[in-house]
């Protein structure tokens, strides 16, 4: 278990508009403990109106990490949790700021975590958040829910503070042991990605109209969260999978007719 499970856990902001809003969380994330904040692509920065935010955050101004997309965000993070404000047409593992704080906290003594934050105006995009295992929403008041993006990583750092406070307290926070690690983001993308050729090739998914079957596959393997050597097992069940329909050509398409085969495939939908 790492010395101080706060270095562990990334903020990471998306598409940032206002620099205010970057100095802004930054002094949040100082006053709960944390220091690693990571830019993906923001609109401005470095900025004086971030620094004049940030107040007496500027070391984690100084070194916060940019970079271009999100998947250098989170590499090597075993646990991403995405903000989300809205309802989504297909429902994801949903906790709350408390619950997400726990488990993040939790977490952190043994990997990397992120916590993601997306646009002012927007959010997240469904790509986005299809690659967290989890989304967090705070249940602000409904009349009025809108939340200053600074505002929003200050509620879930408190939530980060809290639970380690109550860790030091002797509190209980149902950790599991477990004896691999869980896979990571990166691993998990390149076996979305080797799973879909596969389903591609045995002509199971349609690449021209793949409608939610992949979104749907995300979700249940973020449910479930595999471990290294789980998706490795996975990976070498797909490698066979491929091997045989190149050396022997079969698709499902070419099934001889019968009774199992008179009705199209489910895929899912």
């Amino acid at each position: 278990m790492t010395a101080n499970p706060f270095d562990n856990i990334r903020i990471v902001l998306v598409n940032t508009s206002h620099p205010g809003n970057i100095g802004g969380a930054a002094r949040a994330m100082k006053n709960m403990g944390l220091s690693r904040l990571y830019l993906v692509e923001p609109k401005e920065f470095p900025s004086e109106k971030a620094v004049w935010r940030a107040a007496g955050a500027l070391d984690v101004l100084d070194n916060a990490v940019v970079v271009e997309t999100l998947d250098e965000a989170i590499a090597g993070c075993g646990l991403v949790v995405g903000t989300s404000a809205r309802e989504r047409r297909i429902p994801w593992p949903l906790v709350d700021p408390r619950q997400c704080g726990e488990r993040c906290w939790q977490e952190a003594g043994e990997h990397e975590v992120a916590l993601l934050f997306g646009r002012e105006d927007r959010g997240l995009t469904n790509e986005e958040l299809h690659k967290c295992q989890y989304h967090v929403h705070i249940p602000a008041n409904p009349e009025y829910s809108s939340l200053n993006l600074a505002t929003a990583v200050q509620v879930l750092c408190y939530e980060l503070r809290m639970a380690h406070l109550s860790e030091q307290e002797g509190g209980p926070l149902g950790k599991t042991e477990w004896d691999m690690p869980p896979a990571k983001s990166e691993a998990l993308e390149r076996y979305f990605e080797h799973l879909q050729q596969t389903l591609e090739t045995l002509d199971f998914l349609n690449p021209d109209n793949p409608r939610q079957t992949m979104t749907r596959l995300r979700r249940l393997y973020h449910r479930i969260r595999p471990d290294e050597m789980e998706l490795s097992i996975l990976r070498g069940v797909l490698t066979a999978t491929q091997n045989y329909i190149y050396h022997t050509d079969k698709r499902l398409k070419s099934l001889e007719p019968g009774p199992a085969s008179e009705k199209p495939l489910d895929n899912g939908e």
